[in-house]
């Protein structure tokens, strides 16, 4: 993992968005990265809270999002998407 990015285990529930929200700290910076909850469920074909699913698959969402944010693909907003 690069040191310049790191993932806190801050990650939580937005209901507007419907979608887990996790921080990630990109050279001391805090950058939101989020996947859908329908994303994860399409996925991981499982009818689980999308909280418990982000869990169980954290590691691999968070190389995702450190792919992301190496690649710069921010959302206008600033917020890393995966989908």
């Amino acid at each position: 993992m690069n040191q310049a990015i790191q993932f806190p285990d801050r990650e939580y529930w937005d209901g507007e968005a419907q979608a887990v929200c996790f921080p990630a700290l990109v050279n001391g910076f805090q950058v939101t990265c989020a996947i859908a909850a329908s994303t994860l469920r399409a996925r991981y074909g499982e009818e689980q809270p999308a909280l418990t699913l982000f869990t169980q698959y954290r590691w691999d969402l968070e190389e995702e999002a450190e792919r992301a944010i190496q690649q710069e693909q921010y959302d206008p907003h600033g917020w890393v998407w995966l989908s």
